[in-house]
């Protein structure tokens, strides 16, 4: 679900885990603005000497609108794909045409077992799951919160020990004094879908895995316009970013050491300043 988040005022030890990144002159010296896209870090370049994947990544919620440009993404880096899907065979007309990625069927509410066959020779897991609009009142629990909670389990067992997830800024919303945010009160309306994703947060950080949490702000459709602005958790309560910008951090932090370990927020503004994701994510503190 696309939302728009409105503002109301506020009531008030780097680890060697990533084996995925590229020699460090491959990480920020071709990442050029794109006028087009008013400036978006969206790169103009990429490394040409990437023939076949060296990585391969599990992607939950392939399907989805966010999934499918994290796909996208993922190729375009010279990764390899594992495309969890509900139905494979949709998923076969909607996902890239491409050698390097493989589409098999996951379903995070079936549990862990069943995941860790999905994940198969995956090294990192990236989570763009979303809950479909349905008369289920628990589908958002089912889904964001359970199946999250599956999705790391099924990592511990397959000894996968890097997972993405991509979340929603204002999860903590109450918190933050933002407990009359329209965003915040229609998303938990629709079944406490804002909390549902706050306890698998908590969840992810309580479990030893090598986490980032990326928390957009209301998604766009729209190609990327201006630039992204990173902050620490419960900090950004509106704002909106293009999807294609989300995917893009969301690769970036198997890219980048300094994402380890760490929730971010983000949205895109036209003002903002282009910063390469290694300033972004060095400026985000672990806690």
């Amino acid at each position: 679900m696309s939302l728009t988040f409105f503002k109301t005022p506020p009531l008030h030890s780097l680890q060697s885990l990533l084996p995925f990144a590229p020699p460090l002159t491959t990480l920020s010296s071709s990442r050029i603005a794109s006028a087009k896209n008013g400036g978006s870090q969206i790169e103009a370049m990429e490394d040409k000497t990437k023939t076949k994947p060296t990585k391969k990544i599990f992607v939950a919620g392939s399907t989805g609108k966010t999934g499918r440009k994290v796909v996208e993404r993922l190729l375009l880096k010279g990764f390899g794909v594992r495309a969890g899907a509900l139905d494979v065979e949709r998923a076969k007309t909607t996902l890239p045409s491409d050698p390097n990625i493989e589409i098999v069927k996951a379903d995070v509410t079936e549990g862990a077992e069943k995941l860790v066959e999905a994940i198969g020779d995956a090294e990192a897991v990236v989570c763009a799951t979303g809950y479909r609009r349905s008369l289920d009142l628990f589908a958002p629990w089912k889904v964001d919160n359970f199946g999250t909670v599956n999705l790391v389990d099924a990592c511990n067992k397959a000894g996968v020990n890097r997972f993405i997830l991509i979340s929603s800024i204002l999860v903590n919303g109450a918190a933050m004094g933002q407990i009359l945010n329209p965003a915040y009160v229609i998303l938990n309306v629709l079944g406490l879908t804002l909390i549902a994703k706050l306890q698998a947060e908590q969840y992810i950080r309580k479990s030893g895995i090598n986490y980032t949490i990326i928390r957009p702000g209301g998604l766009r459709d729209d190609p990327p316009s201006g630039n992204i602005v990173m902050e620490t958790e419960d900090t950004l309560y509106e704002g909106s970013i293009s999807r294609d910008q989300v995917a893009e951090v969301a690769v970036e932090a198997l890219l980048c050491p300094e994402s380890v370990y760490k929730i971010v927020e983000i949205v895109s503004r036209d003002e903002a300043p282009m910063r390469s994701f290694e300033d972004l994510f060095s400026a985000i503190k672990q806690r």
